[in-house]
């Protein structure tokens, strides 16, 4: 039969009814029964694209235009519409013709109805080659006579100069690619929403979340770039109830997009789409819910089990029945196909004449490809203006297409004013590896033809255009010869932007993570002003806090689901390893430059030392904004179930100020010790290390912050230029510091961590942590992998050490060492110690004989 209906497709198909047919088919038959739902439709087989070309004659005649192509002949542009006129001249068999037609009144039970007529090529969607846009579809197509009409212009879009011009380079030979075209109804997303998802981060190749965009009426909007559309990722781990039936719901990232246009139903008799604008209002709204969010990403995932692989899914929202619906589903075929092990990137070089303070943005967008660019700007508004463009050059325009690709390929890089990170756009130059800045509203305006820019897509997900020619470079890893320690290496992380880039990292969790830039970047607002913004008089502020905060008719509720979401998606880049977020620790010049800060911060004379980290918790100035950054944690934690999130409190000065700021914790519902919360304590200053017996009742670990307990034991200004040769964390007096809360917190089973740059720029200091039994090191992820290596050398001489000193006979030890052991037996016993407690020493020189036994049991 030249018809087959989905429900009659399976993969193995693919032969007769191409990649997107067989794949409607396959998920129709094993996935329905799950819950997805797809819409209905069938297949014209490529027996019919054969069948009619051997009916109008044509094969011989397109053999001969593709020789001369091949030869030269004819260009590439004369070649294709030859063929494609030819095609178009056509008449559709009769047998064949009266199958359709037979087929669409079923489909419609005798009416008219609307659907989508799309190409389905059999060298399309395979996991090598995405063939992505290469040939036509048509929405809301009416009647008999247009459907016909329709199936010959997808015939044809066979041969489209970007068709050919791909099946070329990927090896495809002409003539043993056929067509099919699938025929199916429409679903009513010009009154709802419609987008793209994948169910892995496009970007850095993040395996464990779903990424959704959408944007209001048909999803060609979104795939064409027309938009910027709204964003949602979610992480995969979590998206199934817990054993008692809760449902999570860890939606780790969540962007409005501007959703300027939307394609709805023309009004013309044989139907056809319409572009039209949206209003402000709906502009302003999400298209999905969190709930609907959910659903589409457990559909996902359950298509990526049914295949194996991960997968590229357009899906759509009926406006009329309210109902989510599967449109396509085909293997991503970018960063599934990178190989694993190694690592790699790109990162602007600071030589000391290119400050970041004096690097100029022009523009920015959503960063596509991870890498960096520069050349001259060549704006082009209409592909047919091609000619102008110089290879090398960095293309700018207003979105791209298909027919595109030629010049995209020439291009270093590609800036466009509207689109998404799904859009085609971003697709196509992940595909060439041509680094691109997608959806900057005003590229085309903002920069100037001839104009010498650097392109950074390296510094997360939000791609910058920076003012003339920067210097940068490329690195590379291999991931596969990184030692294995017991020292537990983690990351030191600020921004959720860039946590996922490094999970392929040989890595135990993220030892710190500083809110305030989550707060700075995306938040922009001083948590009081929100709380209390009748108290912020200033216009310009308040008009510029009411835009941030358009979506949320309660304003503190910005701040706690954009923190929230910021912490879980580092937490997710993790998990289930263990994940410490350390609560707000802006000085108040510092609070004083987010939105509104000046009515809430004083101006103090030496904000290192003054009203900053534990002390703000628990006093009025600050009490109710700490609360929303403990309402964002508990929802982090309990809401989107990212328990590895470990609570860490900044700048404790005293265990009665530790108190306090617990206490404030459980008013707002984070107990520690319920729901596996852990808290642990900054060990930054002299009291923490003077009473770090007292701080163990209080907290379950401590993390060492070397550059101010090196500034606070020393007296040293860290940021002081003159006393730079005194600031060194190798200092005895530092190390004692060090040495001495590692012992005592250790005796009373707590954990003790460091974060800070010296243990990977300096060995000598690393071997020194590790020897004092150091739990875990915590590290900016471009010295992961020296400093594992300076750990894992410091471990193995440790070893070496210790089983050199375990093989020493008693009597060998030396009268000091073996006083040393009486004196310590006798003060047990005059303290009538019981035989299982151990004794905490009192001195460095007192712990040395137990440094090696205590350090193995540690590490």
């Amino acid at each position: 039969s030249p018809i087959l209906w989905f429900s009659d497709t399976h993969l193995s198909d693919l032969p007769r009814v191409g990649g997107k047919n067989a794949s409607l088919g396959e998920m129709i038959n094993s996935l329905s029964d799950k819950g997805i739902a797809i819409p209905d439709g069938f297949c014209v087989t490529a027996e019919c694209y054969r069948e009619y070309l051997t009916y109008n004659g044509l094969d011989s005649a397109m053999e001969a235009v593709l020789n001369e192509l091949s030869t030269g002949t004819v260009s590439l542009s004369d070649a294709g519409q030859q063929i494609r006129d030819m095609i178009l001249g056509g008449e559709i068999p009769a047998v064949v013709a009266d199958s359709i037609v037979d087929a669409y009144s079923h489909l419609g039970a005798g009416e008219i109805v609307p659907v989508a007529v799309r190409s389905s090529a059999t060298a399309e969607d395979l996991p090598q080659a995405s063939f992505a846009g290469q040939q036509e579809s048509f929405l809301n197509v009416r009647g008999v006579n247009e459907l016909l009409q329709c199936c010959k212009r997808c015939f044809a879009s066979l041969y489209t100069n970007r068709a050919i011009a791909y099946r070329e380079e990927n090896g495809f030979a002409h003539q043993q690619v056929a067509l099919s075209i699938g025929v199916q109804c429409m679903v009513r997303a010009d009154k709802g929403c419609a987008g793209v998802a994948f169910t892995l981060d496009t970007e850095t190749g993040f395996p464990r979340v779903v990424l959704i965009t959408g944007s209001w009426g048909l999803g060609e909007s979104v795939v064409q770039g027309r938009v910027i559309p709204d964003k949602y990722m979610v992480f995969k781990p979590l998206l199934e109830p817990t054993e008692s039936g809760v449902d999570r719901v860890p939606i780790i990232e969540k962007t409005l997009g501007t959703k300027e246009v939307e394609y709805v139903y023309s009004g013309a008799p044989g139907g056809g789409v319409d572009m039209v604008p949206v209003s402000e209002a709906r502009q302003s709204v999400y298209t999905l819910s969190d709930k609907e969010v959910i659903q589409l990403s457990r559909w996902c995932c359950a298509i990526e089990r049914h295949y194996g692989r991960p997968m590229d899914i357009e899906w759509a929202k009926d406006g009329e029945d309210g109902l989510l619906y599967i449109l396509q589903a085909r293997p991503e075929t970018i960063e599934s196909q990178k190989p694993r092990g190694r690592i790699g990137g790109y990162r602007l070089y600071d030589d000391g004449t290119e400050a970041e303070r004096e690097r100029e943005v022009l523009v920015e967008g959503c960063s596509v490809g991870g890498a960096i660019a520069t050349g001259e700007v060549c704006i082009i508004n209409d592909v047919k203006d091609s000619y102008r463009f110089k290879d090398g050059a960095i293309l700018v325009t207003e979105r791209t297409d298909p027919d595109w690709v030629p010049l995209m390929r020439r291009a270093a890089g590609i800036i466009t004013d509207s689109g998404g990170t799904t859009s085609h756009a971003a697709i196509v130059s992940r595909e060439l590896q041509v680094p691109a800045i997608v959806g900057t509203v005003t590229g085309t305006s903002a920069l100037t033809d001839g104009q010498t820019v650097t392109l950074s897509c390296a510094e997360g997900v939000a791609g910058k255009v920076y003012k003339g020619a920067l210097s940068y470079e490329s690195w590379q890893a291999d991931l596969s010869s990184v030692p294995e320690t017991k020292t537990r290496i983690m990351l030191n992380m600020a921004m959720p932007d860039s946590a996922l880039m490094w999970w392929q990292l040989p890595v135990k969790g993220i030892g710190l993570t500083r809110i305030e830039f989550i707060i700075s970047a995306f938040i922009k607002v001083h948590p009081m002003a929100l709380v209390h913004f009748e108290k912020v008089t200033d216009h310009a502020v308040r008009q510029e806090i009411e835009t941030l905060t358009a979506a949320y008719p309660h304003k503190p509720e910005f701040f706690v689901e954009k923190l929230a979401r910021g912490m879980a998606k580092i937490a997710a880049s993790q998990y289930p390893e263990p994940v410490i977020v350390r609560m707000s620790d802006f000085k108040s010049n510092e609070y004083r430059s987010l939105l509104g800060g000046e009515v809430f911060e004083m101006e103090e004379a030496n904000p290192m030392l003054g009203f900053r980290g534990a002390s703000r918790y628990h006093r009025d100035q600050y009490k109710d904004g700490f609360k929303l950054e403990c309402q964002a944690l508990k929802r982090a934690r309990e809401d989107m179930g990212l328990s590895n999130i470990i609570v860490m409190i900044p700048f404790c000065r005293t265990c009665t100020e530790a108190q306090q700021v617990l206490d404030v914790m459980a008013e707002c519902g984070l107990v520690r010790g319920e729901n596996g919360l852990q808290v642990y304590v900054m060990c930054e200053i002299p009291s923490n290390v003077i009473l770090a017996d007292q701080f163990s009742s209080l907290f379950d670990g401590f993390s060492i912050g070397s550059n101010d307990l090196t500034q606070l034991v020393l007296g040293v200004d860290r940021d002081s230029e003159m006393l730079s040769d005194i600031f060194d964390a190798r200092d005895e007096a530092v190390k004692r510091s060090i040495s001495d809360v590692i012992r005592v917190a250790h005796h009373y089973g707590r954990k003790v961590g460091i974060c800070g740059q010296a243990p990977s720029d300096h060995p000598e200091f690393a071997a020194f942590l590790v020897e004092q039994g150091i739990d875990s090191i915590s590290l900016n992820p471009d010295s992961v992998i020296g400093a594992t290596d300076t750990v894992a050398r410091a471990e193995a001489a440790l070893q070496d050490k210790m089983e050199a000193i375990q093989g020493v006979h008693p009597h060998h030890l030396s009268d000091m060492e073996r006083e040393r052991k009486a004196e310590k037996e006798r003060e047990r016993e005059r303290e009538g110690e019981s035989a299982s407690v151990k004794a905490v020493p009192h001195s460095v020189a007192e712990a040395a004989a137990g440094v090696g036994r205590k350090t193995q049991e540690s590490i």
